[in-house]
Protein backbone atom coordinates (compact mmCIF):
# COMPACT_ATOMS: atom_id res chain seq x y z
CA UNK A 1 0.00 0.00 0.00
CA UNK A 2 1.35 3.41 -1.00
CA UNK A 3 0.28 6.25 1.33
CA UNK A 4 1.09 9.90 0.75
CA UNK A 5 3.42 11.57 3.22
CA UNK A 6 1.72 14.91 2.64
CA UNK A 7 -2.01 15.66 2.57
CA UNK A 8 -4.01 16.50 -0.53
CA UNK A 9 -6.91 18.91 -0.28
CA UNK A 10 -10.23 19.49 -1.95
CA UNK A 11 -12.66 22.39 -1.59
CA UNK A 12 -16.41 21.83 -1.40
CA UNK A 13 -17.83 23.80 -4.34
CA UNK A 14 -20.63 26.34 -4.12
CA UNK A 15 -23.76 24.54 -5.31
CA UNK A 16 -27.49 24.94 -4.86
CA UNK A 17 -29.27 23.41 -1.90
CA UNK A 18 -30.03 20.78 -0.80
CA UNK A 19 -26.38 19.99 -0.13
CA UNK A 20 -25.29 16.38 -0.51
CA UNK A 21 -23.64 14.33 2.24
CA UNK A 22 -19.87 14.85 2.12
CA UNK A 23 -19.44 11.14 1.42
CA UNK A 24 -21.57 11.45 -1.74
CA UNK A 25 -19.51 14.44 -2.87
CA UNK A 26 -16.21 12.57 -2.40
CA UNK A 27 -17.48 9.55 -4.34
CA UNK A 28 -18.65 11.77 -7.21
CA UNK A 29 -15.50 13.91 -7.19
CA UNK A 30 -13.10 10.95 -7.13
CA UNK A 31 -14.76 8.17 -9.17
CA UNK A 32 -11.63 6.01 -9.12
CA UNK A 33 -11.99 5.59 -5.33
CA UNK A 34 -14.87 3.37 -4.20
CA UNK A 35 -17.59 4.43 -1.77
CA UNK A 36 -16.40 1.69 0.58
CA UNK A 37 -12.86 3.11 0.54
CA UNK A 38 -14.11 6.62 1.40
CA UNK A 39 -16.34 5.23 4.16
CA UNK A 40 -13.34 3.41 5.64
CA UNK A 41 -11.14 6.52 5.45
CA UNK A 42 -13.79 8.63 7.21
CA UNK A 43 -14.33 5.99 9.92
CA UNK A 44 -10.55 5.82 10.51
CA UNK A 45 -10.28 9.62 10.83
CA UNK A 46 -8.27 10.04 7.62
CA UNK A 47 -10.38 12.89 6.18
CA UNK A 48 -9.83 16.14 8.07
CA UNK A 49 -11.20 19.65 8.26
CA UNK A 50 -8.79 22.57 7.97
CA UNK A 51 -8.30 22.70 11.74
CA UNK A 52 -7.12 19.10 11.67
CA UNK A 53 -10.37 17.69 13.11
CA UNK A 54 -11.52 14.43 11.45
CA UNK A 55 -14.93 14.56 9.79
CA UNK A 56 -17.61 11.91 10.33
CA UNK A 57 -20.69 10.73 8.45
CA UNK A 58 -22.76 13.51 10.06
CA UNK A 59 -20.40 16.38 9.19
CA UNK A 60 -22.38 18.95 7.20
CA UNK A 61 -21.51 20.09 3.69
CA UNK A 62 -20.37 23.73 3.86
CA UNK A 63 -19.55 25.41 0.52
CA UNK A 64 -15.86 26.42 0.18
CA UNK A 65 -14.87 24.31 3.19
CA UNK A 66 -11.54 22.61 2.56
CA UNK A 67 -10.98 18.96 3.37
CA UNK A 68 -7.61 17.24 3.71
CA UNK A 69 -6.89 13.59 3.08
CA UNK A 70 -3.94 11.28 2.41
CA UNK A 71 -4.02 9.58 -0.95
CA UNK A 72 -3.61 5.81 -0.99
CA UNK A 73 -2.85 3.34 -3.78
CA UNK A 74 -2.42 -0.41 -3.60
CA UNK A 75 0.85 -0.42 -5.55
CA UNK A 76 2.70 2.69 -6.70
CA UNK A 77 4.83 2.44 -9.86
CA UNK A 78 8.43 3.59 -9.53
CA UNK A 79 9.79 6.01 -12.12
CA UNK A 80 13.55 5.46 -12.65
CA UNK A 81 14.12 8.91 -14.19
CA UNK A 82 15.50 11.79 -12.14
CA UNK A 83 14.70 15.47 -11.84
CA UNK A 84 17.32 18.19 -11.45
CA UNK A 85 17.19 21.37 -9.36
CA UNK A 86 18.47 24.25 -11.48
CA UNK A 87 17.95 27.11 -9.02
CA UNK A 88 16.87 27.56 -5.44
CA UNK A 89 16.67 30.51 -3.06
CA UNK A 90 14.38 31.53 -0.20
CA UNK A 91 11.52 32.36 -2.58
CA UNK A 92 11.50 29.95 -5.54
CA UNK A 93 12.88 26.67 -6.79
CA UNK A 94 13.29 25.83 -10.48
CA UNK A 95 13.41 22.14 -11.39
CA UNK A 96 13.81 20.25 -14.65
CA UNK A 97 11.38 17.34 -14.75
CA UNK A 98 11.91 14.07 -16.62
CA UNK A 99 9.11 12.64 -18.76
CA UNK A 100 6.52 10.36 -17.14
CA UNK A 101 6.89 11.96 -13.69
CA UNK A 102 3.72 13.87 -12.64
CA UNK A 103 4.15 17.29 -11.05
CA UNK A 104 1.67 16.55 -8.24
CA UNK A 105 0.06 13.35 -6.93
CA UNK A 106 -2.32 11.88 -9.50
CA UNK A 107 -3.69 8.49 -10.44
CA UNK A 108 -1.42 5.73 -9.09
CA UNK A 109 1.37 8.22 -8.30
CA UNK A 110 1.65 9.58 -4.76
CA UNK A 111 5.25 9.84 -3.59
CA UNK A 112 6.54 9.36 -7.14
CA UNK A 113 5.79 12.91 -8.22
CA UNK A 114 7.99 15.96 -8.65
CA UNK A 115 6.43 17.86 -5.75
CA UNK A 116 6.96 15.14 -3.15
CA UNK A 117 10.42 14.27 -4.42
CA UNK A 118 11.45 17.91 -4.03
CA UNK A 119 9.83 18.18 -0.60
CA UNK A 120 11.98 15.27 0.52
CA UNK A 121 15.11 16.77 -1.02
CA UNK A 122 14.63 20.27 0.39
CA UNK A 123 12.83 19.48 3.65
CA UNK A 124 10.40 22.29 2.77
CA UNK A 125 6.82 21.10 3.25
CA UNK A 126 5.54 24.54 2.11
CA UNK A 127 6.83 23.89 -1.42
CA UNK A 128 4.02 24.45 -3.95
CA UNK A 129 4.14 24.35 -7.79
CA UNK A 130 3.37 27.69 -9.42
CA UNK A 131 2.22 25.95 -12.60
CA UNK A 132 2.12 22.44 -14.04
CA UNK A 133 3.19 20.56 -17.13
CA UNK A 134 1.85 17.22 -18.33
CA UNK A 135 3.19 13.98 -16.87
CA UNK A 136 4.54 13.00 -20.30
CA UNK A 137 6.13 16.42 -20.94
CA UNK A 138 9.64 17.11 -19.68
CA UNK A 139 11.32 20.37 -18.74
CA UNK A 140 11.03 23.33 -16.41
CA UNK A 141 8.63 23.70 -13.48
CA UNK A 142 8.70 26.61 -11.00
CA UNK A 143 7.88 26.18 -7.32
CA UNK A 144 7.18 28.64 -4.52
CA UNK A 145 9.37 28.11 -1.45
CA UNK A 146 7.76 30.82 0.68
CA UNK A 147 4.02 31.14 1.21
CA UNK A 148 4.45 34.83 2.12
CA UNK A 149 5.60 35.72 -1.41
CA UNK A 150 3.73 32.97 -3.28
CA UNK A 151 1.07 35.32 -4.62
CA UNK A 152 3.67 37.57 -6.23
CA UNK A 153 5.13 34.72 -8.27
CA UNK A 154 1.74 33.21 -8.98
CA UNK A 155 0.75 36.58 -10.43
CA UNK A 156 3.36 36.13 -13.17
CA UNK A 157 1.30 33.28 -14.58
CA UNK A 158 -2.09 34.86 -13.96
CA UNK A 159 -1.12 38.05 -15.80
CA UNK A 160 0.92 36.36 -18.53
CA UNK A 161 4.05 38.33 -17.66
CA UNK A 162 6.25 35.23 -17.68
CA UNK A 163 7.63 34.15 -21.05
CA UNK A 164 7.55 30.38 -21.65
CA UNK A 165 9.15 28.59 -24.58
CA UNK A 166 8.66 24.93 -25.48
CA UNK A 167 10.27 22.76 -28.15
CA UNK A 168 8.62 19.91 -30.02
CA UNK A 169 9.22 17.45 -32.82
CA UNK A 170 6.56 16.32 -35.27
CA UNK A 171 6.71 13.66 -37.97
CA UNK A 172 5.15 15.01 -41.18
CA UNK A 173 5.38 13.99 -44.83
CA UNK A 174 6.21 17.36 -46.36
CA UNK A 175 7.52 20.75 -45.33
CA UNK A 176 4.74 23.22 -44.43
CA UNK A 177 4.21 26.14 -46.79
CA UNK A 178 4.58 28.63 -43.93
CA UNK A 179 6.75 28.87 -40.82
CA UNK A 180 4.56 30.50 -38.16
CA UNK A 181 1.04 30.23 -36.78
CA UNK A 182 -1.08 32.02 -34.20
CA UNK A 183 -3.66 29.65 -32.73
CA UNK A 184 -6.64 30.99 -30.75
CA UNK A 185 -9.63 28.89 -29.72
CA UNK A 186 -11.69 27.65 -26.81
CA UNK A 187 -10.53 24.55 -24.93
CA UNK A 188 -12.69 22.58 -22.51
CA UNK A 189 -12.52 19.13 -20.95
CA UNK A 190 -13.41 16.37 -23.39
CA UNK A 191 -15.85 13.56 -22.64
CA UNK A 192 -12.85 11.59 -21.37
CA UNK A 193 -11.80 13.76 -18.42
CA UNK A 194 -8.04 13.63 -19.04
CA UNK A 195 -8.31 15.04 -22.58
CA UNK A 196 -9.21 18.50 -23.89
CA UNK A 197 -11.17 19.50 -26.99
CA UNK A 198 -11.86 22.61 -29.06
CA UNK A 199 -15.42 23.97 -28.95
CA UNK A 200 -17.12 27.13 -30.28
CA UNK A 201 -17.20 30.08 -27.91
CA UNK A 202 -15.10 32.73 -26.26
CA UNK A 203 -11.38 32.22 -26.85
CA UNK A 204 -9.53 31.00 -23.73
CA UNK A 205 -6.33 29.53 -25.21
CA UNK A 206 -3.65 31.19 -27.32
CA UNK A 207 -0.35 29.90 -28.69
CA UNK A 208 2.32 31.09 -31.11
CA UNK A 209 4.04 28.32 -33.06
CA UNK A 210 7.18 28.67 -35.18
CA UNK A 211 8.78 26.13 -37.51
CA UNK A 212 12.55 26.03 -36.94
CA UNK A 213 13.64 23.30 -39.35
CA UNK A 214 12.43 20.38 -41.48
CA UNK A 215 14.56 17.40 -42.43
CA UNK A 216 13.93 13.70 -43.07
CA UNK A 217 10.21 14.15 -42.38
CA UNK A 218 10.96 15.59 -38.94
CA UNK A 219 9.79 19.12 -38.16
CA UNK A 220 11.29 21.03 -35.24
CA UNK A 221 9.07 23.69 -33.65
CA UNK A 222 9.31 26.40 -31.02
CA UNK A 223 6.06 26.86 -29.12
CA UNK A 224 5.02 29.91 -27.10
CA UNK A 225 1.92 29.36 -24.95
CA UNK A 226 0.28 32.70 -24.12
CA UNK A 227 -2.27 30.98 -21.87
CA UNK A 228 -2.09 27.83 -19.79
CA UNK A 229 -4.99 25.50 -20.54
CA UNK A 230 -4.70 21.73 -20.06
CA UNK A 231 -2.86 20.06 -22.98
CA UNK A 232 -2.99 23.35 -24.85
CA UNK A 233 0.13 22.89 -26.95
CA UNK A 234 -0.65 19.27 -27.77
CA UNK A 235 -4.15 20.19 -28.96
CA UNK A 236 -2.98 23.24 -30.92
CA UNK A 237 -0.20 21.31 -32.66
CA UNK A 238 -2.56 18.44 -33.47
CA UNK A 239 -5.14 20.88 -34.83
CA UNK A 240 -2.57 22.22 -37.30
CA UNK A 241 -1.84 18.68 -38.46
CA UNK A 242 1.45 18.47 -36.54
CA UNK A 243 1.02 15.59 -34.10
CA UNK A 244 3.82 15.76 -31.55
CA UNK A 245 5.91 12.61 -31.79
CA UNK A 246 4.92 9.87 -29.33
CA UNK A 247 1.73 11.69 -28.29
CA UNK A 248 -0.67 9.01 -27.02
CA UNK A 249 -3.64 11.40 -26.56
CA UNK A 250 -3.87 13.56 -29.70
CA UNK A 251 -5.21 13.65 -32.33
CA UNK A 252 -6.69 10.28 -31.32
CA UNK A 253 -6.50 8.43 -28.02
CA UNK A 254 -4.26 5.40 -28.41
CA UNK A 255 -4.85 2.16 -26.48
CA UNK A 256 -3.47 2.19 -22.95
CA UNK A 257 0.09 0.91 -22.77
CA UNK A 258 3.09 0.87 -20.49
CA UNK A 259 5.32 3.96 -20.50
CA UNK A 260 8.11 3.63 -23.06
CA UNK A 261 11.00 5.31 -21.28
CA UNK A 262 13.10 5.27 -24.45
CA UNK A 263 10.46 7.06 -26.54
CA UNK A 264 8.91 9.86 -24.50
CA UNK A 265 6.66 12.59 -25.80
CA UNK A 266 8.82 14.94 -27.86
CA UNK A 267 7.76 18.07 -26.02
CA UNK A 268 10.07 19.98 -23.68
CA UNK A 269 9.37 23.04 -21.53
CA UNK A 270 12.65 24.60 -22.63
CA UNK A 271 12.88 28.15 -21.26
CA UNK A 272 11.23 30.56 -18.83
CA UNK A 273 12.03 34.26 -18.56
CA UNK A 274 10.58 36.81 -16.13
CA UNK A 275 11.30 39.76 -13.89
CA UNK A 276 11.58 38.55 -10.31
CA UNK A 277 8.82 40.34 -8.35
CA UNK A 278 10.85 40.20 -5.12
CA UNK A 279 14.43 40.96 -6.18
CA UNK A 280 13.62 42.91 -9.34
CA UNK A 281 16.20 40.86 -11.26
CA UNK A 282 15.63 39.59 -14.79
CA UNK A 283 15.71 35.80 -14.57
CA UNK A 284 16.02 33.18 -17.28
CA UNK A 285 16.23 29.41 -16.89
CA UNK A 286 16.86 26.85 -19.63
CA UNK A 287 16.40 23.08 -19.64
CA UNK A 288 19.30 21.02 -20.96
CA UNK A 289 17.08 18.09 -21.94
CA UNK A 290 17.33 16.90 -25.54
CA UNK A 291 14.68 16.07 -28.09
CA UNK A 292 15.21 12.50 -29.27
CA UNK A 293 13.62 11.59 -32.61
CA UNK A 294 12.95 7.85 -32.76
Amino acid sequence: MGIARYPSRVSLPCIEKPYPPILDFLVQRFPSVSREAWEERIMEGKVLEEAGVPINRETLYVPQKRLFYYREVVEEPLIPLQEKILFQNDEILVACKPPFLPVIPSGPYINECLLNRLRRKTGNNNLVPLHRIDRETSGLVLFSMNKETRGLYGGLFLTGTIEKTYEALSEITRCPDRDSWNVENRLVDADIWFRSKVVPGVVNSRSRIKLVSFRNNRAHFLLYPLTGKKHQLRVHMSGLGFRIMNDRYYPELLPKQEDDLDNPLQLIARRVRFKDPVSGKEREFVSERKLRPS
